[in-house]
């Protein structure tokens, strides 16, 4: 609870309204201004210190004053849109953290399995974001998923089946033994298998 009322108290100081937005626009023009190297190469961290400070201000200040006309308030606009790119970077990282599962060197070009796990990643993540959106429901079978129960049992042994693939699998390369990533590659039209 305690955290909460921190939370409370830190909103209602202005740290969302002034604090962060001055830290996100001061941050990304010093950045740029570092990169790009306008003002030259040497010595000129100083000034860019101060340009970004400026800029920072200069979004800041007529947040606070009230001197945005309405609807392009920047400070407003920034704080509806963050959530959402952090949401799509979200939803990013969890895509490559599947295909990352799926497979860890996948080649989309030589390989069409590659790009079934990719669309099949893609699909999931999809679904998990847009069902905690609400964007739409699963099919009336699939509502067991949605027990919290169900989901820690299906999480418990996706684990242990993990576990126990990666300690009991057979790391010994066996020749006479055909591949079963290259079998199915095969039966889905990539190369074949060598004879």
């Amino acid at each position: 609870m305690a955290f909460q009322e921190l939370m409370i108290y830190l909103d209602n100081i202005g740290v969302a309204d002034v604090l962060l937005p001055f830290i996100l626009v001061f941050t990304v023009v010093f950045a740029i201004l570092q990169k790009i190297k306008l003002f030259g190469e040497k010595n000129v961290r100083q000034i860019n210190v101060i340009v970004a400070l400026v800029m920072g201000l200069a979004v800041v200040i007529p947040h606070v004053m009230g001197r945005y006309p309405p609807g392009a308030d920047i400070v407003e606009i920034m704080n509806s849109a963050l959530p959402n790119v952090s949401l799509i970077i979200i939803a990013i990282l969890m895509l490559l953290l599947m295909v990352g599962i799926f497979g860890h060197d996948i080649n989309l070009a030589g390989n069409p399995i590659g790009g079934y796990f990719v669309i099949l990643a893609t699909i999931i993540i999809v679904f998990i974001f847009g069902r905690a959106a609400g964007w739409f429901r699963g099919p009336g079978w699939l509502g067991f998923i949605d027990n919290p129960e169900t989901q820690t049992l299906v999480v418990v042994i996706l684990v242990f089946g993990i576990i126990v693939w990666f300690v009991a699998r057979d790391t010994e390369p066996h020749p006479e033994r055909k591949n079963v990533a290259e079998n199915f590659a095969a039966l889905l039209g990539g190369k074949r298998p060598p004879q």
